[in-house]
């Protein structure tokens, strides 16, 4: 009698393995088509992207503040890292259960496109188009998994061979039998199982094949090349929705009300010191948004509605006919931490927005205006900070089109958005607005005020050091202490430091660019040798001193003293 011998432990690894890989192959090409198919449709449509909107919808607010607090600028990306990492773990495991029975490899599947639907059909601004690349992609994925699989079965048989010549001996297996092996086709049974002889005729029959790994290989580079090309061409033809050349083509007209010029000294130039202005490219950027909105300005408009006397609609054409005004005005957000960098100061241009009001004529009652973003996000703004709004020059909230001289970068809102000066942004600054519903806060709830925000958040009083740096090491003598302190719509009067809780030290203060506008401050220390904490605290222009009272961000921004520690040698 021929013996049966079973597969060993490392040809069942290299079996396992080469599963893997094929679970990670058919992703690949899975993605690289649902890829293109969103090329054609929409970049959010995409399943990775669409997951991960999808989950920044979904994600508790604490962990929202923790990625933001612990990631900063790259939160999405940790996202989007973190959404990869866990379809390459599902998609080896797939793999291997693929190569034990097909039915669960291309189970695994129809649990991929299960949950790239349900993301997909979640976005705020879906249709029924959006499920078009998830199920594409899950269709040529399932093909895929089919030839791979019946390639690692070739390359990698369920039982070893006997020496020849028995093997060729063996009669061949009956395709119905019970775990047997079809040649050159799926494997039904277990992994090592012999193939039985129910006539107890033709002796002990192995489940095996002849090893054909060629096939493998070529299955598994003809599987890579399509996720490399589809994924290419779709990453390519995604380019179509940018907008960039059409903001490059953008002229704004020169303001009817040019902002004030910058006193002399507002700038005190200090190594370290946080600039007056903050440029463009680095603006703070806090939104849901994995994908930018792409929003042509030949297609944008802005409609004003609800109670309202008369619901009106503009171009963006039109906007840019309507007298503009500058404003230097700082932004606060909302999860920024005491002493946190989600700040900065912008000169805007734009329509005021208490204009675009009483055009509209706001009906007696209403005390709210709920924009509302081309990406679905819906922001909650009081009337009155936008019609009486406390500034040198009268109200300043804007509906702005310019920043620091060019048209809104893509990332901070472009073709327009909000500016309403004293409110932090998730209350005022709007990106991507397209319309202004008047309405009031009993009546509706706004994105995050669904989320157990506050639904008024006017902007703390707050100071921050940055000079210098904490935990760094300074030399014992006259040392420049510098930061920055920010009471956007009433102002900055007063900004005191201490040093290891001793009494509170004056601060220089640069000057004014108004009420909206941060400021900087400089202090000079005496340091001596040793270790010091120094500490921070400003008072506004209403005579409202910082509170030491340490807050969570959550539900209207974070309060308490900002301080750092550093070595005097």
């Amino acid at each position: 009698m021929w013996p049966v011998i079973k597969t060993s432990g490392q040809a069942t690894v290299r079996r396992l393995l080469a599963g893997a890989l094929a679970g990670l192959l058919t992703a690949s090409v899975a993605l690289g088509v649902a890829e293109l198919a969103a090329s054609l449709i929409s970049a959010s449509s995409a399943p990775v992207i669409a997951v991960g909107e999808t989950a920044i919808n979904l994600t508790p607010i604490p962990v929202k503040e923790f990625a933001i607090i612990h990631f900063g600028s790259h939160d999405k990306e940790a996202l989007l890292a973190g959404i990869v990492a866990m379809l390459i773990g599902f998609a080896a495991v797939i793999g291997i259960a693929a190569v034990r029975r097909i039915a669960y490899g291309l189970a695994g599947l129809a649990v991929f496109a299960v949950v790239g639907v349900a993301a997909a059909i979640h976005l705020p601004t879906a249709t029924l188009v959006d499920v078009i690349p998830t199920l594409a992609g899950v269709a040529v994925g399932a093909v895929a998994m089919v030839m791979l699989t019946r390639a690692v079965w070739e390359a990698y048989p369920s039982a070893a061979l006997p020496s020849a010549p028995s093997a060729a001996l063996s009669p061949a297996p009956d395709a119905g039998s019970s775990g047997d092996v079809l040649a050159g086709g799926p494997y039904l049974g277990d992994l090592g199982q012999p193939s039985p002889d129910p006539a107890g005729t033709q002796g002990p029959r192995l489940a095996a094949t002849t090893p054909d790994r060629r096939r493998f290989l070529i299955t598994g580079a003809g599987a890579a090349a399509l996720a490399a090309i589809a994924g290419g061409a779709g990453d390519k033809l995604l380019g179509r929705f940018s907008i960039a050349s059409s903001r490059a083509q953008v002229r704004l007209p020169a303001p009817a009300v040019r902002a004030a010029t910058v006193p002399a000294g507002t700038e005190l130039r200090i190594p370290g010191l946080t600039p007056f202005f903050t440029s463009n490219a680095s603006f703070y950027r806090v939104d849901t948004d994995l994908v930018l909105p792409q929003v042509s300005p030949d297609n944008w408009t802005l409609k004003i509605d609800g109670m309202v006397d008369r619901e009106l609609e503009f171009s963006f054409d039109e906007l840019l006919k309507m007298p503009l005004t500058e404003a230097d005005i700082t932004l606060v957000c909302v999860s920024n931490q005491v002493g946190g960098t989600y700040t900065g100061n912008a000169r805007w241009l734009g329509v005021p927005l208490a204009g675009l009001l009483r055009k509209a004529g706001v009906k007696a009652g209403t005390n709210q205006v709920l924009s509302t973003s081309t990406d679905g996000m819906t922001i909650s703004t009081p009337v009155a900070a936008i019609m009486d709004g406390p500034s040198l020059n009268g109200p300043s909230a804007l509906l702005a089109v310019g920043m620091n001289g060019q048209p809104l970068p893509i990332a901070h809102g472009f073709p327009a958005r909000m500016i309403v000066p004293g409110l932090y942004g998730y209350v005022s600054a709007t990106k991507w607005v397209t319309k202004l519903t008047l309405t009031t806060f009993a009546a509706q709830k706004a994105y995050w005020t669904q989320r157990g925000y506050s639904a008024q958040a006017p902007i703390k009083t707050e100071s921050r050091i940055d000079v210098p740096r904490p935990l760094s090491q300074v030399k014992a003598g006259r040392i420049t202490v510098a930061g920055v302190a920010w009471a956007p719509a009433t102002g900055i009067a007063a900004v005191e430091v201490n040093v290891d809780n001793g009494p509170w030290q004056h601060a220089t203060l640069a000057a004014a660019d108004g009420l909206d506008t941060w400021r900087q401050w400089m202090w000079a220390w005496d340091a001596q040798p040793g270790l010091h904490t120094l500490a921070v605290r400003a008072t506004d222009s209403k005579g409202v001193t910082q509170t030491s009272a340490r807050a969570n961000p959550v539900p209207n921004g974070a309060s308490g003293w900002d301080s750092t520690v550093v070595t005097v040698t």
